[in-house]
């Protein structure tokens, strides 16, 4: 209500799931996440099990009820949940990394466990976002946060069949899929198969070339900069208008912050921001 958005998102940590699977998870001043024990053998793996939303996730769901009911059909809520990929990323390496080496070396040393592992998120993953769904969510965003950090043939392997197989079995659930690769741009044209509705674009390709790349026929949701928003505004409406104009190039385009936006940013901008966006797409 305050920024004038045309839809809410129900933001909570997309670790939330992973705790309820059995792993300990604390937040730490300066760390970030930290998942103790950090799954890196049979016997880890063995200790996790599958969620029950119901049960394990309850005030999501109700979080989700309470919002459809004061936004009144307004506009439309979107649920969200992170990706098998970048989920077993955090459960292998115990927190954040910046060389994810502990979950590649589990991806190329043992192949069968971290298929294990991708198996058992997928299916926690699908009913976390079928809970959604019947609570009320809309559409629902599926981060990758991290998958851009493998090469284009070992995110073909790794990551695009467990996505591919979440967004097929929901197919019908009157909820369209956003998937959302962070850093993607080398993966475009394998993401384009993986069945998603709708693809989210990072800042760093522009929609000109990614549309180049996964069609026309395809909709698209970004990419401005988020550090965009520092910009006076004569030069924040150019980066709009840009945006805005080659987004008219795919079959639809929804205008989104290339990622998260800043903490650092102002309410106001981030309202002036919408007011462009209205402006400039009329």
């Amino acid at each position: 209500d305050i920024l004038g958005v045309d839809a809410a998102i129900l933001f909570s940590d997309i670790l939330i799931p992973l705790e309820c699977m059995g792993i300990g998870l604390d937040f730490h001043e300066g760390r970030g996440p930290v998942l103790n024990p950090p799954v890196r053998t049979e016997q880890d793996l063995e200790s996790l099990h599958p969620i029950d939303p119901d049960a394990d996730v309850s005030f999501v769901l109700e979080t989700i009820r309470i919002l459809r009911k004061e936004l009144s059909g307004r506009i439309p809520l979107i649920g969200f949940s992170g990706a098998p990929f970048t989920l077993a990323t955090y459960m292998i390496e115990g927190g954040s990394s910046k060389s994810f080496v502990n979950t590649k070396r589990m991806v190329f040393e043992s192949p069968h466990l971290f298929s294990r592992l991708m198996d058992l998120l997928t299916e926690v993953v699908l009913s976390y976002v079928r809970a959604q769904i019947k609570a009320g969510a809309q559409a629902i965003q599926v981060f990758d946060t991290w998958a851009g950090t493998l090469t284009r043939e070992d995110y073909k392997r790794h990551a695009l069949p467990y996505v591919t197989r979440i967004f097929k079995e929901l197919e019908g659930s009157g909820a369209p899929f956003i998937y959302f690769v962070y850093d993607g741009g080398h993966v475009l044209e394998i993401i384009r198969d993986s069945g998603a509705e709708v693809i989210g674009l990072d800042w760093r390709t522009d929609i000109e070339t990614a549309i180049s790349i996964l069609g026309s026929d395809v909709v698209v949701q970004g990419n401005l900069d988020p550090c965009a928003l520092f910009l006076p505004e004569h030069e924040l409406r150019n980066r709009v208008d840009s945006v805005l104009r080659q987004g008219r190039e795919a079959k639809a385009h929804i205008f989104n912050l290339g990622h998260g936006i800043l903490p650092e940013i102002s309410p106001g901008k981030a309202r002036l921001l919408v007011e462009l966006v209205h402006e400039l797409s009329s």
